[in-house]
């Protein structure tokens, strides 16, 4: 019965959370990553009537902005 969920990296649209990517799938549970509503997990049979494969490409991943702190000054 494992046909019916989407393998790790695919690509998926969602009825209300739009587009993701399936970051662990099995026939119990789904871990999708939405692009706008961060990461969700699901009831894989629950959920299936809800999502289609999308044919998008993967998302390049965002580099966060870090920026370096200023050494604070030692004490002498």
């Amino acid at each position: 019965m494992a046909s019916n969920t989407f393998s790790q990296g695919a690509q998926v649209e969602h009825e209300k959370f739009g587009l993701g990517t399936v970051l662990a799938s099995s026939e119990e549970r789904i871990v999708i990553k939405f692009d706008d509503h961060g990461e969700k997990k699901f009831v894989t049979n629950m959920v299936m009537g809800s999502l289609k494969k999308s044919d998008r490409e993967r998302p390049a991943e965002k580099k966060g902005s870090r920026r370096k702190k200023a050494a604070a000054p030692v004490p002498a």
